[in-house]
């Protein structure tokens, strides 16, 4: 509301990202030991925190101000793209449908897609409804309680497995190869996954390398209990070590090295991938929760060698261990500039 009143009639409406949320709640929770992440898949928009979210900000768009104006919610993001075999091109966008059908439901004006195919296959939910928008839709007021504050956090029982780690950790791994070839989205799935049609790729972009890294972060130094299998952890889970992190990195980062060019450029593997594995691994070990995924990406942007990687990675979390301090300047650029 505090961003409506600074931007006037600016401002059209706010969008639920989803990532930058989990991400929001993942990083403010760090210090409670008790605060640790479901597999990311089961952090929908229906999933506790996310639905208290979601709720607040629609809330807070249609409340009024001063002068009667109202905001728009925009509703979440569509990732899918419409590209693979039929059967599963058919299942993602039925629930892209009932994804966008829900949100119009709920008040939602619209959503944005992270690509063009996709106009067509959620624009005409809004279509159907034949209403300009939903500008001024009453809900409750908004309350400000402690159970408000503690819905914007609530954790509710949801898979923590073996399969999950695997998922945050390929996809962490290539859109980090990805940014450090220029890409900043870029159409990723899990490793497991290449070569299957029926498994649509996503449009992967900044957050998606914050939430999976922050989320494995959580698993490590929160002694997360994980299962083999996607069920509920009753306690007969094994803890989430760092030996077990390490065999699981060094497994998926095998599977990108031999992956085909389509999937894993072959001009990274012995380039960008390589210094993408050694930043995950420092993120995800390095026991103060670092800020950024993207500041360790950005210091190596444009560096291809490994062993300069390893001096910039290590001079970063020093830096931030010791006074708190990021570091992120980019020195090719810097060089690049004094020598113009």
């Amino acid at each position: 509301m505090e961003i409506r009143a600074a931007l006037g009639q600016h401002f059209v409406g706010f969008n639920t990202g989803r990532w930058d949320y989990i991400n929001s709640v993942s990083d403010a929770m760090a210090w409670d030991g008790d605060f640790i992440n479901p597999n990311i898949d089961a952090i929908t928009m229906t999933y506790s925190y996310m639905r208290s979210y979601e709720d607040r900000v629609r809330r807070a768009v249609n409340t009024p101000d001063a002068n009667g104006r109202y905001a728009l919610w925009q509703g979440g993001m569509e990732p899918n793209i419409p590209v693979g075999s039929k059967a599963g091109v058919s299942q993602s966008m039925k629930k892209a449908v009932a994804g966008a059908e829900r949100e119009q439901q709920a008040g939602a004006s619209g959503k944005w897609v992270a690509h063009w195919k996709m106009v067509h296959i959620v624009r005409p939910v809004w279509e159907k409804v034949g209403q300009d928008n939903q500008l001024g839709h009453t809900y409750p007021p908004l309350t400000y309680t402690q159970a408000d504050a503690d819905a914007l956090t609530m954790l509710e029982p949801a898979p923590r497995t073996i399969r999950g780690a695997r998922d945050l950790l390929s996809v962490a791994l290539q859109y980090g190869n990805a940014f450090g070839q220029g890409f900043q989205a870029a159409a990723l799935k899990p490793a497991d996954f290449f070569g299957d049609e029926d498994v649509l790729y996503l449009m992967e972009d900044m957050a998606t390398g914050e939430i999976r890294l922050s989320i494995l972060w959580e698993w490590l130094h929160k002694h997360a209990s994980v299962m083999d299998e996607d069920q509920i952890d009753a306690g007969t889970g094994k803890t989430f070590t760092v030996e077990l992190f390490e065999n699981l990195l060094h497994q998926e980062y095998e599977k990108l090295l031999q992956a085909s060019n389509t999937d894993v450029h072959d001009d990274s593997k012995a380039t960008t991938l390589p210094i993408a594995r050694e930043i995950v691994h420092t993120y995800v070990t390095t026991k103060i929760k670092l800020p950024w995924y993207i500041d360790l990406l950005n210091i190596n942007l444009n560096n291809n060698d490994l062993a300069e990687a390893k001096q910039r990675i290590l001079q970063f979390t020093d830096t931030f261990n010791q006074n708190g301090t990021r570091i992120t300047a980019n020195v090719d650029f810097d060089l690049a500039a004094s020598s113009q």
